[in-house]
């Protein structure tokens, strides 16, 4: 009774480096919405859409 898309929780996954992780995307059906970037002392983040429309993102700390 959901519908997939913007304005609900964003779930991230930690991973040793998002830059791999976010390169998977899109052979695998999904979309690259913001390729790696700094948060600074927080390492970095990338945020991806999944086949169904959700938002997910991708954490390191390299």
């Amino acid at each position: 009774m959901f519908k997939p898309g913007a304005g609900g929780t964003m779930v991230y996954f930690t991973c040793e480096d998002c830059a791999v992780e976010i390169s998977r995307v899109a052979a695998a059906g999904g979309k690259v919405l913001s390729e790696k970037m700094s948060i600074g002392q927080y390492g970095y983040c990338g945020i991806c859409m999944d086949t169904e429309g959700n938002p997910i993102g991708f954490h390191s700390l390299k």
